[in-house]
C-alpha cells in the first residue's frame, strides 16, 4: 500500500568533503518534514542527477580518477536503493550536467570542455559509449569566459532539437540529431558578459526562461518549432536593485501550469519568485526568499508543487518551503537538513510504498 504522502528524493553532491555520493531522502507532505537522509550509492562527485520518465533509472554525473562521464543506476521497486549497471568514461574532467530525452537518448554537458555529449540507453538501462558530442570554441569579456563553457543540454518540448545554453560564449545554440550526430541549427547571441546556465521550457506555449550567471538575468525566449530559433522577447534582473555584492545565478525551474518561474541567487542567498502574464509570458517580480544558508546551487518543486526543497551547496543544508500556488509565495517550513555538500534534487513522480 502506497502512502500518498511519502515523495522520495534524490541529492547530487560533491564528494570534495564528507560526502560519500548520491542520498536519498523521504518529504512527508502530511507532517511537511524532510526526512532520512540515506546514502544510497558511493560515488566521486555525482553532483548532476536525472531520472527516466518511467522512473526506472537514474543517471549520474561521476568522476573516476582523471576521467569522467556518466553512470547509470536502476531503481528497486521501492526506490529505496540504487543498483550500478555501468559507466561510461572519458578522460579529462566529469560532466556538469545529464538529462535523459526522446528514443533512449541521455546529453551530458561538459562545462570544462565545452561539449555536449549524445548517448543512447540500452534496453536494461545501461548507457553506451559516446555516439556523438558537439565542441564549442571562443570567449566572453567576463574573465570566467576565458573559453566555451557549456552548462546545460535539454530536448525541445516537441523533441525536435537539443537547445544548449553556452555559459563561456554567452550564446544559445541548437542542434539536431542527423543519423546519430548532433548538428548544429542555429544561435542566439545573448548579452555579451551574462553567461546563460540554465533554461528550462513553458509547459504549452512556445517560450523558454534562461537564467544567467553573471548577470543574474532571466532571458524570455520565443521558441519557432519550425526551425528551431529563438527570439528575445524580454529581460529582467533576479536580484534586489539595492543589491551589488557578488552574485552568480544557478537553477531555474517552471511550474507545471506554466503561471510561476522560481529562479536561484548564489550570493545574495535568495530564491527569486516570478509570475508569468498568461498573454505575453513575460515576468515580473513577486518576492525574494532567503535559502536560510550559503549559495543555493539548485532547488526542485516536489511532485504535489505544494513544496520547494533547495539545495545550499556551501553550508550544506536542505531547506524546505510551502508554496502557495494561487500566488506563487513561499513560507518557510525546515532549514536544519543537513547534506554534506548537496549540488541538486530531484524527485520520483509518484509516492513511495
Amino acid at each position: 500500500m502506497k502512502n500518498n504522502h511519502l515523495f522520495r528524493g534524490f541529492i547530487g553532491t560533491y564528494t570534495k568533503g564528507e560526502s560519500k555520493g548520491i542520498y536519498s531522502f523521504q518529504l512527508d507532505t502530511q507532517g511537511k518534514t524532510i526526512s532520512n537522509i540515506e546514502v544510497v550509492a558511493e560515488l566521486e562527485n555525482p553532483t548532476y542527477l536525472t531520472i527516466t520518465e518511467d522512473q526506472q533509472f537514474l543517471y549520474s554525473v561521476v568522476k573516476e580518477g582523471e576521467s569522467g562521464g556518466v553512470a547509470a543506476f536502476s531503481l528497486s521497486e521501492d526506490a529505496a536503493q540504487l543498483r550500478e549497471l555501468n559507466r561510461t568514461l572519458e578522460s579529462g574532467a566529469s560532466p556538469c550536467h545529464v538529462i535523459t530525452g526522446p528514443n533512449q537518448s541521455v546529453l551530458a554537458t561538459n562545462y570544462h570542455k565545452g561539449t555536449v555529449t549524445y548517448y543512447k540507453s540500452n534496453e536494461d538501462g545501461s548507457i553506451t559509449a559516446p555516439l556523438s558530442f558537439a565542441k564549442h570554441e571562443g570567449s566572453g569579456p567576463d574573465p570566467r569566459q576565458e573559453k566555451a563553457h557549456t552548462h546545460y543540454s535539454g530536448y525541445t518540448p516537441d523533441g525536435k532539437y537539443i537547445v544548449v545554453a553556452e555559459l563561456g560564449i554567452d550564446q544559445i545554440i541548437t542542434y539536431r540529431l542527423e543519423n546519430g550526430q548532433l548538428v548544429e541549427v542555429t544561435r542566439l547571441a545573448t548579452k555579451p558578459g551574462s553567461g546563460p546556465r540554465h533554461l528550462t521550457f513553458h509547459p504549452r506555449e512556445p517560450y523558454a526562461y534562461v537564467m544567467t550567471e553573471f548577470s543574474s538575468e532571466l532571458i524570455v525566449l520565443k521558441y519557432n518549432q519550425n526551425d528551431g530559433s529563438f527570439e528575445q522577447k524580454q529581460v529582467i534582473s533576479a536580484l534586489p536593485d539595492s543589491f551589488n555584492e557578488n552574485n552568480q545565478g544557478s537553477a531555474i525551474h517552471i511550474t507545471s501550469d506554466g503561471k510561476f518561474v522560481y529562479v536561484a541567487n548564489r550570493g545574495h542567498d535568495s530564491i527569486a519568485v516570478f509570475e508569468v502574464n498568461q498573454e505575453t509570458y513575460q515576468l515580473s517580480l513577486i518576492e525574494h526568499v532567503s535559502t536560510e544558508g550559503n549559495w543555493p546551487r539548485d532547488f526542485m518543486l516536489d511532485p504535489s508543487e505544494n513544496f520547494l526543497i533547495v539545495a545550499n551547496q556551501n553550508s550544506s543544508n536542505l531547506v524546505l518551503y510551502s508554496r502557495e500556488q494561487t500566488n506563487g509565495k513561499l513560507s518557510l517550513l525546515q532549514k536544519d537538513v543537513t547534506v554534506p555538500d548537496p549540488v541538486c534534487v530531484k524527485f520520483l513522480n509518484h509516492s513511495v510504498k
